[in-house]
């Protein structure tokens, strides 16, 4: 098991941590109880809190932010001599999730994206694990809520029996999402975004020798060019340079120096 605690990239404190510390955590807090804001962050999750030192605020009071991205790891690697073997990759720390909440008989609840997808993911994730309990599931609304409807909502997750919530919004919405609901819900919130899509067989993986090598983005940049092309073709050069910057000591990057929130957006 790998600890190393948190470690600053550009103002974002991301866990030096492997996937048996991660799911302990996660397994802890739902058994316990607590609050616990997990998030898995490649490059482009990263960057939203770099830009934004309102967003920085919120990554930052997530209790969990899990190297996803190769290059989230070697920079780790690079800038902390952390020596972390692999990274953790935000769809497999689900299905490991669900694997040992599985074992426990700890439900989950499944929020985000449309009810087709969410009925096509449980199919999937009973397939893989025929004892997981999925207490329940709650399309997104696509809009911003109130806060009625957000009462509404940790009542009904609250009251499903579930002990971990996964939350799939898609980056910044759902690490606001885990911001402003962990705290209510007292449970851990996994942000893990496009990986209801891939469970759920809507979206292909990229080959693992792609993974393997950072180059994962590359292949959703070919399935998604519309989408993605600002994602990866303005913010990993752009994220190139601060690691340098920061590696470097040219340009000093305070985790610190945030701004929090003056209310909430309410994504839902």
């Amino acid at each position: 098991m790998i600890d190393l605690g948190k470690k600053n990239l550009l103002g974002v404190n991301v866990s030096a941590v492997d996937y048996e510390a991660a799911v302990a955590k996660i397994i802890d807090a739902a058994e316990n109880r607590y609050a616990l804001g997990v998030s898995a962050l490649a490059v482009h999750g990263v960057m939203t809190g770099a830009m934004d030192d309102m967003h920085r605020h919120r990554l930052n009071e997530l209790e969990l932010i899990v190297p996803d991205g190769q290059p989230v790891r070697w920079a780790l690697n690079l800038l902390h001599g952390t020596a972390l073997p692999d990274r953790v990759y935000g769809p497999n720390l689900m299905l490991k999730t669900c694997a040992e909440a599985a074992q426990k008989g700890l439900g989950i609840f499944l929020f985000g994206g449309k009810q087709a997808l969410l009925d096509d993911l449980q199919s999937k994730l009973f397939e893989k694990f025929p004892n997981l309990k999925i207490s329940g599931t709650m399309p997104s609304r696509f809009r911003k809520i109130t806060p009625d409807e957000k009462l509404e909502i940790i009542q009904a997750i609250k009251t499903s029996g579930a002990a971990i919530t996964m939350v799939g919004l898609g980056c910044p919405r759902q690490e606001v999402w885990a911001y402003e609901f962990k705290d209510d819900l007292r449970m851990p919130v996994l942000a893990v975004g496009a990986a209801f899509n891939f469970h759920a067989g809507q979206l292909p993986q990229a080959p693992i020798w792609m993974q393997r090598f950072g180059l994962e983005w590359f292949y959703r940049f070919t399935k998604e060019p519309t989408r993605l092309w600002q994602r990866y073709l303005v913010l990993n050069p752009y994220y190139l340079t601060l690691v340098f910057l920061q590696w470097s000591k040219l340009r000093k990057f305070d985790p610190t120096s945030t701004t929090p929130p003056d209310h909430e957006i309410l994504y839902g």
